[in-house]
């Protein structure tokens, strides 16, 4: 059996702020821990398609050592649920805008907020920092820890990360 890394999709809004960092901050973190992942981002709207991400989300992502500068926006997509094993929502608004997209209850598996990694009973949203330059930051935290913490996860129960597959190679 070929090794597939398990294959990530972070979703927003707009992908131009949260999924994009949470993309780089999955990456890097995957990385650290020396885990083979494949991270991508969306986001439920194609009001940025093909825009870069945010400045502030780029200059946050930056002083952390994480370049996001090189991410374009795109929409998310039904096929997306043929391409990923996990896919990780910022908030409960992109959670039911997915999921009014899953085609079947292997779709569905396969959708999760983001912050359910440390604090599954709570539905906790990461907020949007699009209108207030002061969440940058903070966002990024949440964003990390949740990352981090879903990470450890899969370093301590490695079978946890491609139960989401249709089919195994």
């Amino acid at each position: 059996m070929k090794h597939v890394p398990t294959r990530v999709l972070m979703v927003c809004l707009g992908n131009i702020c949260r999924s994009p960092m949470a993309e780089g901050i999955f990456r890097k973190l995957a990385a650290d821990h020396g885990l083979a992942v494949e991270v991508d981002s969306a986001g439920t709207s194609d009001w940025h398609a093909g825009e870069k991400p945010d400045r502030r989300a780029i200059a946050t992502a930056l002083r952390h050592g994480i370049d996001i500068s090189h991410h374009r926006a795109r929409p998310f997509r039904p096929t997306d649920f043929d391409q990923y094993d996990f896919i990780f929502v910022m908030d409960r608004d992109n959670f039911h805008q997915v999921m009014q997209k899953a085609r079947h209850e292997a779709d569905r598996r396969k959708v999760h907020m983001l912050m359910d990694a440390l604090s599954p009973a709570q539905k906790i949203s990461v907020p949007d920092p699009w209108f207030d330059d002061n969440l940058f930051e903070p966002v990024f935290q949440q964003i990390q820890a949740a990352c981090d913490a879903w990470l450890r996860k899969w370093v301590a129960h490695p079978e946890t990360m491609n139960t989401n597959r249709y089919t195994h190679d």
